[in-house]
């Protein structure tokens, strides 16, 4: 059996990386414009967070940020939220977006089944223009909502950027969100237009949404006309509320395109938590923030350029479908697939890779441990230079796979954060080397720390997550939270005027970021934090275990550790094979991140985004109600670790 270690070197940057990157450019400007040598990264992120009044003024240039109006001020007293950016600044999203508008392509529309849709920039800016006007005409007007519970089209696309382009707030929730999810969301935000997918395929099946959209739609106050992205079913047309987008957008004489110039924390989108230990938050992200958080990601740590094509497996419920349309102000060409990436089998996005030149490859750590245990054939992809995996921690299994799978030139720019900022606090770098397991660097601008729990600046070993000064991608606010509470509460409770974001991390010596998982499911064994990755990274590379989740389940004052396996075999969990995973566990971690039960089920549950949810399967272990079932994608599979608490709490009794 291979180990693999966070110490190995897997790549690094060529010679010529400083002057042909974004990066390298950017550097060379903060030297110029601010007469000092930043001898390393260290010394530029330094700089970035100590002076963010420079650093995003001056990256705000550099991108060529589209300002309709300069602001007055760059950034206004540091506020835990609240503080304010770019002040009397104004701009526009869309526009950012569209300012390319020739015949380069801009997207690419993939489905499962194989079609292919492409649109230029210049069709692009004239399909926004029918859709805005289109908007106008049903009376839309700036800080309305509109929703939609779409598929990874075009059509979700040219609805947003319609939308953003005269100040409407944007929301979306894949089209396999179930009613009762669906309504959970976007009726605390109340839309008045709804786009829909009027049918789908997932898995070679093909499933119609009218029905749960007409019960959606009945459940929206203040919803005035849903347009289906399909055909409309016959029993539908008498519906007055109830269009199709070939319809809607049939404007023969649409006004100019015109684009509202907005301040810069006007909202752009709401997204949501995940909802599984309660009701869904609305997080409020703002124009300016969301589009100079992106632009820096996208040109900074992925060095996209306007020569790339780049991919996303992701739906519209997740906060990267936000990040990936973010790409059309670098002029790149993006494409939106539609369905199981793992369909026919996990092989097929590779050869998507091949059959649409992709050069950056944006999946989940999720997908590639699926490619891993499929045994997916590792091949060369000439067109490939980026891999950038996240949704979960990224083990450095995944990453020598990554490796071999794409070949030595291609750098791993793995990245985390979350739906909370729409973007990231840890990213990739095309300056450093990559090291297995391990993210590269520390994002430009975020005062990224670990702290222990009395909130000591921890090095080199494991604790919380926090960002310690304020960036200008926090959300504006929450939704329905007047007085603020609930937003202080998400973050701020635990370290006072100190971002708490809740997962586990370690920043390493060289000021690289190991990252552990959420820090809220961390297992707590005879008083020892573990997280669960110190558990699941040394059984991985065993072949009989398809998957695996770890909880707590408490008795008294202790809490014993519960792992949850599922098995690609019918072996079962033997003695044998208990003694085999307690020593590999035992050798690779310590004697207190061996579990205490070990326990075969069917399957774990994961969230619409494919990652474990750990915190619901501890909410059961504890004995608390699950308030939320629909946000996860297979909540049928709860019942099992119910049975599992009742068992084992039986079994100590006896």
């Amino acid at each position: 059996m291979s180990t693999f270690e966070s110490t190995d070197l897997l790549w690094s940057p060529p010679p010529d990386a400083r002057d042909r990157s974004h990066l390298g450019k950017f550097w060379d400007l903060a030297e110029t414009r601010t007469g000092r040598l930043f001898e390393d990264y260290k010394a530029l992120h330094s700089w970035s967070v100590d002076e963010p009044e420079f650093f995003w003024g001056l990256y705000a240039e550099y991108a060529r940020i589209v300002m309709d109006e300069p602001a007055t001020e760059i950034k206004g007293p540091d506020v835990m939220p609240g503080t304010q950016w770019f002040l009397g600044a104004r701009l526009n999203y869309a526009k950012n977006m569209l300012q390319r508008r020739d015949d380069k392509t801009a997207l690419i529309a993939r489905t499962e089944e194989g079609e292919i849709a492409r649109i230029s920039y210049s069709e692009l800016y004239n399909e926004v223009e029918l859709c805005v006007d289109a908007m106008r005409n049903v009376g839309i007007q700036s800080g309305d909502r509109i929703a939609g519970i779409i598929g990874n089209g075009i059509e979700a696309v040219v609805a947003f950027l319609a939308g953003a382009s005269m100040g409407a707030v944007w929301s979306s929730c894949s089209p396999d969100f179930g009613v009762a999810a669906a309504v959970d969301r976007l009726g605390q935000i109340q839309p008045k237009l709804l786009f829909a997918t009027a049918a789908y395929r997932y898995g070679g099946r093909e499933f119609s949404c009218t029905d749960a959209v007409h019960t959606v739609a009945k459940g929206l106050n203040g919803l005035e006309q849903v347009i289906l992205v399909g055909n409309l079913p016959h029993d539908h047309r008498h519906d007055p509320r109830v269009t199709v987008w070939t319809e809607f957008m049939d404007r023969p004489n649409p006004e100019p395109l015109r684009f509202e110039p907005l301040p810069f924390d006007h909202p752009l989108y709401i997204l949501f938590s995940s909802g599984t230990t309660g009701s869904p938050k609305c997080m409020v992200h703002g124009v300016g923030g969301s589009l100079i958080q992106h632009r820096k990601e996208h040109q900074l740590h992925t060095d996209l350029t306007s020569e790339d094509v780049m991919i996303s497996l992701t739906t519209t419920g997740w906060m990267m479908w936000n990040w990936l349309v973010s790409g059309l102000a670098e002029g790149a060409t993006l494409v939106l697939y539609d369905g199981n990436p793992a369909y026919p089998s996990a092989e097929m996005p590779w050869m998507l890779i091949d059959e649409l030149d992709i050069t950056i490859f944006s999946t989940s750590a999720a997908f590639i441990e699926a490619c891993i245990r499929a045994d997916i054939p590792q091949s060369q992809h000439t067109s490939l230079r980026v891999v950038l995996p996240t949704g979960s921690p990224v083990s450095p299994r995944a990453f020598h796979w990554i490796q071999a799978a794409t070949g030595p030139d291609v750098r791993i720019s793995s990245m985390s954060g979350g739906t909370d900022i729409v973007s990231c606090f840890v990213h990739g770098n095309p300056l450093l080397p990559v090291y297995a397991g391990e993210i590269q660097c520390l994002g430009l601008g975020m005062d990224v720390a670990a702290f222990d729990t009395k909130g000591r600046l921890v090095r080199g070993a494991k604790a919380e997550l926090v960002c310690r000064k304020p960036f200008p991608s926090m959300p504006v606010r929450f939704w329905n939270d007047p007085d603020g509470s609930s937003y202080h509460r998400a973050y701020f409770d635990t370290y006072p005027d100190v971002w708490h974001h809740g997962d586990f991390i370690e920043i390493t010596d060289r000021g690289g970021v190991i990252m552990y998982g959420r820090s809220d499911s961390t297992l707590n064994p005879r008083g020892v934090r573990i997280g669960t990755s110190e558990i699941y990274r040394p059984i991985e590379p065993i072949i009989w275990i398809s998957d695996a989740l770890a909880a707590g389940l408490p008795r008294g004052a202790e809490e014993e550790v519960v792992l949850f396996l599922v098995l690609s075999d019918g072996a079962g969990i033997t003695p044998t094979r208990e003694r085999e995973l307690r020593e590999i566990i035992r050798s690779a971690s310590s004697p207190r991140h061996v579990p205490r039960h070990f326990v075969q089920v069917p399957d774990v549950p994961r969230t619409r985004n494919g990652k474990l949810a750990e915190l619901t399967v501890a909410r059961i272990l504890r004995g608390e109600d699950i308030t939320n079932r629909e946000s996860l994608s297979n909540p049928e599979c709860l019942h099992v670790f119910a049975e599992t608490r009742d068992a084992l709490m039986a079994e100590s009794v006896g």
